[in-house]
């Protein structure tokens, strides 16, 4: 196992995918004192993302070959894209409306667009790429179940969460994440445009 590649994907994937800030939205979604469901929601969501992010990772680039798109070209549309998702994450807010209705949130929105959106997607892939062995392939693949497990572990203890963190400590996280996620998406676009530039 590649523990530099593992720490890396799985630093990246905490900020994009803000398993926190999951949890919460999560907690705003199911109704609170239906366990069973929260449990069953929560499993089915992690399930469907952590397929979506290893599959399209691992997959997503030789189908961008086949449409001529090049790796480099997707890291610099993929990091103005993940700044386009820092900037709205460190500027907006977001309001948490407690519901009581028991509905199916696993795939939408919880799967798509939250924990498996265009952002996380293009990451995966962009890692994926990077990767020039299949120690390194594993360390990633190892990563995204890891962040799975504790969105996971996160969105069934949410109650407990949304008490220790609160509205404030959510706030500060989701911004300090954000300047980290658009600093990752400017190395992005730079790794790209000099690579471009090489080949050229």
């Amino acid at each position: 196992m590649d523990l530099a590649a593992y720490l890396n994907a799985m630093i990246a994937l905490f900020v994009i995918i803000d398993p926190i800030g999951a949890a919460l939205i999560f907690h705003s979604l199911v109704p609170p004192d239906d366990m069973r469901h929260r449990v069953k929601m929560a499993i089915k969501a992690t399930l469907i993302s952590a397929s979506l992010l290893v599959l399209f990772g691992s997959f997503g680039e030789p189908l961008l070959h086949k449409l001529g798109i090049s790796i480099d070209a997707l890291r610099i549309s993929g990091g103005i894209l993940l700044f386009y998702t820092a900037f709205h994450m460190i500027t907006q807010d977001i309001e948490y409306t407690s519901t009581d209705v028991r509905k199916d949130i696993a795939v939408f929105p919880m799967s798509i667009p939250m924990l498996a959106g265009p952002g996380s997607l293009t990451l995966a892939i962009l890692l994926y790429s990077k990767a020039d062995s299949g120690s390194t392939t594993l360390s990633i693949t190892l990563a995204i179940l890891t962040i799975s497990a504790a969105t996971l572990l996160l969105m069934i203890l949410s109650r407990y969460v949304k008490r220790i963190i609160g509205r404030t400590g959510d706030d500060v996280l989701r911004r300090f994440l954000g300047v980290i996620l658009a600093a990752l998406a400017i190395q992005f676009v730079h790794d790209g445009i000099v690579n471009m530039a090489l080949i050229s």
